[in-house]
């Protein structure tokens, strides 16, 4: 921050006709260049003598923070509490658990910089957490926030990590041992890295240089169904090439698409069933009334009914599954699943018959289908089409 706050002032100082060095390791992006024209824009040339860390870096840090509330709200995401780290400092929290630490023996001085003895816990060797310049590393801050999560009274904490986190995590957990506080109750879920592809190509990005596509420049070229819908379609544990070509393909091919014309079918065939069913004779009736029950369903004898009708009573334990092993990816192959048993028993049988109990039979199928998808989609968070 201290760094992004710097960038701006350097911006503010071009802005006012200086000639300014700007360190190859600041932000260059033309985010920073309209924080630092606003403030131009507003207070002239008063800020001359301002600090990096003060508004500047406050500036900064407020635009865009909500920047990030924007864009996670244009995929549906809301956080009811953001907690800043900052806070840990000013309230003293990361100043007592160093203090708690030595207290328990955990802590230690050695070369001018404070050790944690993540030994004790399992580790190769102690690590710093207050360097020796008085800064300290991740591990301290994120001990200390952990423990204000235990005070808040959480009975589960799910963190979720970059795989860059993968080394840094378990100091955090043995910290949270030393301090008596039971880890038993955290699940850390690590992430793989996301690499965007454009035409078959690996696009290259740097957030300090600004060669980057936010996210807010995925969601206005594909659309927040398919942002949502490929970061969720694979493990968590797996590397993910985002195909920017595929998710913008409005054919079978994109797996998003795939699934809504699943959903956007059987809204047509249930559009036009009574229409068609008049034709051979018979008044359906009003179709949101049809019910699954023994009777209804009993003139289904395909093998495509039979598979399509076990799959559909998988979901509630699919659903489960997600939630117990936090894994949402369960949940896009299942779908996926029952869109392509779908689409099967569709090109293979006539909805619409001659026969008024079997087109009953069958459209209560697609409605029950209908449901499963619908309701997918909604835990997924991406929308369930009645038309494409």
């Amino acid at each position: 921050m201290r760094i992004i706050g710097d960038s701006v002032r350097l911006l503010y100082m071009e802005l006012l006709g200086q000639k300014i060095e700007f360190p190859d390791d600041y932000y260059q992006g033309e985010y920073i260049r309209e924080i630092a024209k606003r403030l131009f824009d507003e207070f002239g040339d008063t800020l001359q003598n301002e600090s990096p860390e003060g508004l500047f870096k406050h500036r900064a840090e407020t635009e865009n923070f909500d920047d990030i509330k924007k864009t996670c709200a244009r995929l549906g995401i809301h956080f009811d509490v953001f907690y800043n780290e900052n806070t840990l400092y000013e309230t003293g929290n990361v100043s007592e658990v160093i203090e708690e630490l030595r207290d328990r023996g955990f802590a230690y001085d050695g070369d001018g910089a404070v050790w944690f003895r993540a030994s004790a816990f399992g580790g190769e060797k102690d690590k710093v957490i207050v360097k020796s310049t008085g800064e300290p590393t991740y591990r301290l801050p994120d001990i200390a926030y952990h423990r204000e999560k235990f005070k808040r009274g959480f009975e589960l904490i799910v963190d979720i990590f970059g795989a860059d986190h993968l080394a840094s995590y378990p100091d955090v957990l043995a910290g949270l041992k030393a301090l008596g506080y039971d880890t038993d109750r955290i699940k850390v879920l690590i992430h793989q890295f996301v690499t965007l592809l454009q035409d078959g190509v690996v696009v290259k990005m740097s957030t300090r240089r600004a060669t980057f596509v936010t996210l807010d420049d995925l969601i206005d070229e594909v659309g927040p169904d398919a942002v949502r819908f490929f970061f969720l379609m694979r493990s968590i544990g797996s590397h993910l090439n985002f195909d920017l070509s595929l998710a913008k393909k409005q054919s079978e091919e994109n797996p998003v698409y795939y699934l809504q014309y699943a959903h956007a079918r059987i809204a047509s065939i249930l559009r036009f069933a009574g229409e068609a069913a008049r034709e051979f004779g018979y008044d359906l009736g009003d179709l949101t009334e049809l019910r699954l029950t023994s009777d209804t369903l009993a003139p289904l004898r395909e093998q495509e009914e039979f598979a399509l009708i076990k799959l559909l009573l998988e979901f509630p334990e699919v659903v489960e599954s997600c939630a117990l092993s936090f894994e949402p990816h369960l949940l896009s192959d299942y779908l996926n699943d029952v869109a392509t048993a779908f689409h099967k028993f569709y090109h293979m049988h006539r909805v619409v018959t001659q026969d008024e109990k079997l087109t009953l039979a069958r459209l209560t199928l697609c409605l029950a289908t209908r449901t499963v998808l619908a309701n997918g989609f909604r835990i997924l968070g991406i929308s369930a089409p009645e038309r494409m």
